[in-house]
Formats: C-alpha cells, sequence, structure tokens
C-alpha cells in the first residue's frame, strides 16, 4: 500500500506500507492492504505504520485518513 502522512508545513511520510494504526476518534483502528474504501477523523493520539516489519510510531494531534485503492492519505495538523 501507498501512504502519505502530510501537515500544513510538509510531506512527512511518502512510501509503502504493510499496515497502519490510527488514533480514531471512536478508537484506535488498523488499515491493511485492500481495506475497504474509507474516510475517517482522527483525535490526538499515536499513529503507527508497518514497513518491512519496521515499526514507526508518531504523536499526532487532530486531522483525517482516507483510504482508497490501497493508497492511505493522512492529513494532521500537527506531529507532536
Amino acid at each position: 500500500m501507498k501512504l502519505e502522512i502530510l501537515t500544513p508545513e510538509t510531506i512527512y511520510y511518502k512510501g509503502e506500507t504493510d499496515s497502519v494504526t490510527l488514533p480514531g476518534i471512536l478508537g484506535s483502528f488498523q488499515i491493511l492492504k485492500n481495506h475497504a474504501p474509507i474516510i475517517s477523523l482522527l483525535t490526538k493520539g499515536v499513529l503507527s505504520f508497518s514497513t518491512d516489519g519496521v515499526i514507526q510510531q508518531i504523536k499526532v494531534t487532530d486531522g483525517l485518513v482516507e483510504m482508497h485503492n490501497n493508497k492511505i492519505t493522512v492529513c494532521i495538523d500537527e506531529i507532536l
């Protein structure tokens, strides 16, 4: 899957990923390959993603995520 993590100032990450775990407003959720299309609001918490078995974690503030055709776009206000 392709993942883009964007802030108003920069593109924080752009590349391939195996899975993404996000802090949704109703709780944490995970997106895997071939997930159904989704748009969801995000809240302050930890966003993590796995690439070739290596997990990266970042603390984020409010934002949103869109998943469509194995492309995940995450727009967040700020990386903490």
